[in-house]
């Protein structure tokens, strides 16, 4: 779903509505349409690129764990801001998981909760940090990469010997190795293909598109991104908002750092590296803004679909990691000049209608 704040009703009357954009400019249409054009041509050039076990559902999980880290950037785009400390924040949720399988030997779903509650608190702190002082959230989330750069590698240094927890809990090989096909019979089930994991980003999918979409709080949020000003002057606490949109972004890339330490088996301080890339790709490919006021919840996973179709292809086409970067830098690069033309687009729109 795409949820945008437009400008107050103040069209007069008799003024038509704009008229709506076809269906077949769709961008989360076109994006679908590029995913399964690119996968049948994969397909067909690397018939192992349909194996449903070895690159399918490993492929669906990568995405199914990059996905919620495109969300976590997503709901600081949602504002204005940008996270640039996500892959962090999900080492730092991650290590407290670790820590609390390997040291005291919760269950899964504990370690779960204290993943995403270190990462809320980070991600509360650095929405405050940026509220209080007015400083840009460009400054202080790279501080924040910084310093939590420091710290998490630190910390695994003194409460490992190989920076890393291997021990693992009741539940999490099945996240790793499983498909919903294995855990129930019939189609409703899905294909053998579709990992367990993907079941926190369906969760996450669903949450902000009833946030965005239903709620009072969602509806300020993007009002805020859109126009700090206006949102101000109309009673809206921004303060608060930026911090709930931080917040938001910390938790859910502390879960997208629990998904990858499942996907990979151990709780290491690696975890989030790369990150950064995808986080910006998958929601700018999606429809969100850069500027704030518009997100896209459905089109962030198809954009995040789309980057993990070209990388895993070209990868089984031989392409070597380097030009793999290059690739995805075009593709990046691409994304924000479509990002630009959409608000030029939009402004212009806004002006004809008053």
């Amino acid at each position: 779903m795409t949820t945008a704040v437009g400008p107050p009703d103040t069209v007069p009357e008799e003024r038509t509505a704009p008229r709506r954009l076809p269906f077949w400019v769709n961008q989360r249409l076109g994006l679908l349409l590029l995913v399964v054009a690119l996968s049948v041509l994969f397909g067909v050039l690397r018939p192992a690129f349909l194996d449903q076990r070895l690159v399918l559902f490993p492929l669906l999980r990568d995405i199914s764990t990059l996905t919620v880290v495109a969300l976590a950037q997503m709901v600081a785009l949602s504002v204005g801001h940008m996270n640039l400390a996500v892959g962090r924040m999900a080492a730092f949720g991650a290590l407290f998981a670790g820590l609390g399988y390997d040291r005291l030997g919760v269950p899964m779903q504990v370690g779960l909760l204290l993943c995403l509650a270190a990462g809320a608190a980070v991600g509360a702190l650095t929405g405050w940090l940026i509220a209080r002082t007015g400083v840009s959230s460009f400054v202080v989330t790279l501080a924040m990469d910084f310093a939590l750069l420091g710290l998490v590698s630190l910390l695994y240094s003194a409460l490992t010997d190989d920076a890393a927890f291997t021990t693992h809990p009741s539940g999490i090989d099945a996240l790793r190795s499983y498909s919903l096909a294995d855990i129930c019979a019939g189609p409703i089930c899905g294909s053998p293909a579709v990992p367990q994991i993907a079941q926190f980003t369906v969760l996450a999918m669903l949450g902000l598109g009833f946030l965005y979409g239903s709620t009072r709080f969602g509806r300020e949020l993007l009002l805020t991104g859109a126009n700090p000003a206006a949102a101000e002057l109309s009673g809206i606490p921004t303060g608060r908002r930026v911090v709930l949109a931080h917040t938001l972004s910390g938790l859910l890339a502390a879960l997208a750092g629990f998904m990858a330490a499942a996907g990979t088996g151990t709780f290491r301080a690696s975890i989030g590296d790369d990150f950064m890339l995808p986080s910006f790709l998958g929601a700018v490919l999606g429809g969100t803004l850069l500027t704030g006021g518009v997100v896209s919840v459905l089109g962030t996973l198809l954009g995040t679909a789309l980057v993990g179709v070209i990388r895993k292809g070209l990868d089984l086409l031989g392409v070597g990691l380097e030009s793999l970067n290059i690739y995805l830098g075009c593709v990046l690069l691409l994304a924000l000049s479509a990002d630009r033309i959409r608000a030029v687009v939009s402004y212009r729109k806004v002006v004809r209608s008053t």
